[in-house]
């Protein structure tokens, strides 16, 4: 299955920065560690750098990721981040392949089967 999803976070500049919102982070902000955590290259996921968005009245970071190769998708009950309300999404786990990863303050796109059966 192929998985997309917008992940949030909250803003992590400095207040006597000048930049607006929509305006990309720097791209270190995706973990350069990656496969460490993930077991995979975060280059075999279709991620965008954070950028800055405006949620009820205040800016928050966001970025899409699209996973491709998912073959279960699931949120759990008790999620790490609910004590978090004030971002939106949730935590989801997409099981792939190589084990269940878990993204906090997630919020599904799409989910879509390539190989309908």
């Amino acid at each position: 299955m192929l998985v997309q999803f917008r992940q949030y976070k909250h803003e992590e500049v400095q207040f006597d920065d000048n930049r607006t919102t929509g305006e990309s982070q720097t791209e270190d902000t995706v973990n350069p560690e990656s496969e460490e955590y993930f077991d995979k290259d975060f280059d075999e996921f279709d991620v965008e750098t954070w950028e800055t968005v405006e949620y009820e009245g205040d800016p928050v970071q966001r970025r899409s990721v699209t996973i491709d190769g998912v073959t279960a998708v699931s949120v759990p009950k008790e999620s790490i981040a609910e004590g978090d309300s004030d971002l939106p999404g949730r935590t989801i786990q997409i099981r792939m392949e190589g084990g269940i990863e878990e993204f906090d303050r997630a919020a599904i796109v799409e989910v879509q089967d390539e190989n309908p059966g």
